[in-house]
């Protein structure tokens, strides 16, 4: 007979995500998420079983979230140009709104020696870093074959340089964040790969 969960799972898990978002993956104690989310270690190793399967739940729930935004932005505008800009512009409101518990993007933050170290946890890293840069790629060769870009540009270097910087900003945002500043650098850095 399957036991019932006896707390509210989508609450606790966005709170455990918030937690985990703020402090990072090694940061983040268990002590610290069963008084965040409210709920003992018995209802919690019944459900979630171990501290890295509430956080690999907490990452595919901040893609879902924050990934989606960033995605939806992409893919809907008219065109890639437009679509990256328009990537960058989420990436900036994320990092302006006061709510958000850290300027590292959770899924950034999964770059470091703790997760890396962590043959299944480094797998999901280069999964998601993959996933993005295909998807960039994907945008930018529907332009190439269009004819909006030439035929001569390289949508897998490109959004290789894309990621990448995205990455970049991340981190620099963490020191000092300007928005202004950010969307002059990113307006020349992206006029200066013919975007």
């Amino acid at each position: 007979m399957a036991r019932t969960i006896a707390f509210d799972y989508e609450r606790a898990l966005d709170k455990a995500m918030r937690l985990f978002w703020k402090h990072g993956y090694a940061g983040t104690g268990l002590r610290d998420l069963l008084k965040i989310m409210g709920i003992g270690e018995g209802s919690f190793y019944n459900t979630l079983k171990s501290k890295k399967q509430l956080y690999l739940a907490c990452v595919e729930r901040y893609e879902k979230t924050e990934g989606r935004k960033r995605a939806q932005a992409l893919m809907s505008a008219p065109t890639a140009s437009q679509g990256i800009r328009a990537l960058f512009g989420v990436v900036l409101d994320c990092l302006e709104d006061p709510q958000t518990p850290s300027r590292l993007c959770m899924l950034a933050a999964m770059a470091s020696e703790e997760v890396l170290s962590e043959r299944d946890l480094r797998q999901l890293v280069e999964d998601r870093e993959e996933n993005f840069q295909a998807s960039l790629a994907e945008r930018l060769s529907q332009d190439r074959d269009k004819g909006v870009l030439p035929a001569t540009f390289d949508p897998q270097t490109i959004a290789s340089i894309i990621a990448t910087y995205v990455q970049g900003i991340w981190r620099v945002a963490l020191v000092d964040f300007d928005r202004p500043r950010f969307e002059r650098q990113i307006d020349v850095f992206l006029t200066g790969l013919g975007l």
